[in-house]
């Protein structure tokens, strides 16, 4: 089973390489970020028609998170990060498929640092932390995939000393980070490549991508009872340089769900 998250970036700008990206590799789940689209503007019929079904939270202009399974329907289980009733952003959304619980998320960007953007990051970020204890306790085999907008480490950024005070990679950041991993979380892409230097995100400007100046942002973590069955982690970074593509790429995770018994 192929699982994968891609921040989109915009879905009416980029839904031509959307559309050929999923019908050459054709992973099983994929979740979506930055759909930059209101819910009645989500272009479900081109996602039909070449044998995916989804669900999505869309939002005007900004944010915006979807699931695409292929050949069936996604059973949503839950809309909108719990925690802030009065929190209107379209950030998460979460369905079951084949048995596996997926969290789709797209966690706030949060500058300029200090700040009331920062703060609402870091307030969401809490809010995750709670609710993925409390799937954890579930026992559900879970991941969580999506725009995280946190580099972990150093390795995980091209220039760190550029970044300390950016809100990305501040210690509260990847502290937050941590405390998450620390609750038995598996981050699929690190185990695989423990020491490579592997990005997902390169800016647009001054030929980042060129120059492979990037950074790790997009993460899936595997709930332990979903960790035997964790076979390959990739990004598909080719994607990235294609015409007018979006500043992510995809990145997924190959599990083996026979390893589960």
């Amino acid at each position: 089973m192929r699982i994968a998250t891609f921040n989109i970036n915009g879905i009416g700008a980029r839904l031509p390489a959307l559309l050929q990206w999923l019908t050459e590799t054709q992973p099983d789940v994929v979740c979506l970020q930055e759909l930059k689209a209101p819910q009645e503007k989500f272009p479900e019929a081109a996602i039909n028609d070449i044998g995916y079904q989804a669900i999505w939270h869309g939002q005007k202009s900004w944010n915006g998170v979807a699931i695409l399974a292929r050949g069936q329907l996604p059973i949503e289980t839950g809309r909108g990060l719990p925690g802030d009733p009065e929190d209107l952003q379209s950030r998460y959304i979460e369905a079951t498929i084949n048995g596996i619980l997926i969290g789709g998320l797209y966690l706030p960007n949060g500058n300029p640092a200090p700040g009331p953007k920062f703060d609402y990051k870091l307030k969401w970020f809490e809010r995750l932390i709670i609710h993925a204890d409390k799937l954890l306790q579930s026992g559900t085999p879970t991941i969580l995939c999506g725009d995280f907008n946190v580099m972990p480490s150093e390795r995980d950024v091209y220039k760190p000393e550029r970044w300390v005070d950016d809100a990305l990679f501040r210690p509260e950041t990847r502290e937050g980070f941590h405390r998450l991993l620390a609750q038995g979380w598996c981050d699929a892409l690190r185990t695989m490549h423990p020491d490579e230097k592997i990005y997902t995100f390169w800016d647009y400007f001054r030929n980042a991508y060129g120059r492979d100046a990037g950074l790790r942002i997009d993460h899936l973590l595997l709930s332990p009872s979903l960790t035997p069955a964790l076979k390959a982690a990739e990004v598909d970074r080719e994607i990235r340089g294609r015409e007018k593509p979006s500043d992510h790429a995809p990145v997924w995770v190959e599990l083996d769900l026979r390893r589960l018994g």
